[in-house]
């Protein structure tokens, strides 16, 4: 008894104890940003006279209106919001029909397919750009979207393979076996069955495949060379040589180009947390 009111009595103490480091390192990784949006409202004349972490004297919100009309920036945003909610749900339709099949159905060497994919995780996307700009060329792909998407598809899909194979394969095989009993087909148990099960899998892919295709330099660098094609990092490079000593303008667009990026987060959160562990019991 003694040691059990011990143990509920250090309870609450280690509890602050984790919530406080939190807040330490929570306060840690929103220092960038915290830095970049005083910076975007702050005039060029307050940026060498103020400290960094202050906050703006005045709020400069024309820094915001400059970079949107100087930029380009709000086309660059279009580019890539289209080439993101094309990609990233077609990489995962078709990485999570690969897995249901590896992992569901009776394929010979199942392991062996999967570890053919694992080794796609592992090739460098610098290798291939040579080869890949080949091809787009050859294709008349140049300078459009479905050049870039097609490329981002095949560099993604091995590792939402990987991680969905991982989800798929906890799954009680005895649902699928009730499901054919019931005479469901195997698309009937991949669409009804499996799919809402994994819902936190998918939705953890659904953020990281995002913020990747979002930030991807690269390949975009490679393919997509016409101003009116360019992605967010691309046009941000181009804010490098346009905005080289207007610190303010620069620091706006890139405020607003991260924006996208955090309302998908937030959208998907409830199942980010519980989806980024998800197989990680069974392989």
């Amino acid at each position: 008894m003694v040691a059990t009111k011990r143990k509920l009595d250090t309870f609450p103490v280690v509890s602050i104890i984790l919530w406080v480091v939190v807040a330490i390192l929570a306060l840690v990784w929103s220092i960038p940003f915290i830095f970049m949006v005083f910076t975007s409202l702050k005039t060029q004349s307050d940026i060498f006279s103020t400290p960094a972490f202050a906050p703006p004297p005045e709020l400069a919100w024309e820094n915001y209106a400059e970079s949107i009309e100087r930029g380009n920036l709000l086309n660059a945003i279009s580019n890539t919001l289209i080439i993101s909610l094309i990609k990233v749900p077609l990489g995962l339709l078709v990485a999570s029909l690969a897995a249901f099949a590896i992992s569901r159905l009776r394929l010979p060497y199942p392991k062996i397919i999967l570890g053919f994919f694992v080794l796609g995780t592992m090739i460098p996307i610098q290798v291939a750009l040579g080869p890949l700009f080949h091809i787009i060329l050859k294709l008349n792909l140049l300078n459009t979207k479905i050049g870039v998407i097609l490329p981002y598809i095949a560099f993604g899909i091995p590792y939402q393979i990987f991680t969905l194979y991982g989800f798929f394969s906890v799954i009680p095989r005895e649902i699928d076996e009730s499901a054919r009993v019931d005479g469901a087909t195997n698309l009937q148990i991949y669409w009804r069955i499996i799919l809402p099960l994994a819902r936190p899998a998918l939705a953890a892919l659904f953020v990281l495949d995002f913020v990747a295709t979002w930030n991807e330099f690269a390949i975009a660098l490679v393919i997509l060379q016409e101003q009116a094609t360019r992605t967010v990092p691309l046009a941000l490079q181009g804010y490098n040589t346009q905005f080289s000593s207007s610190y303010g303008p620069l620091n706006a667009a890139i405020v607003i180009t991260v924006i996208p990026v955090l309302i998908v987060y937030l959208l998907f959160q409830r199942y980010f947390v519980q989806g980024i562990f998800a197989g990680a019991v069974k392989g």
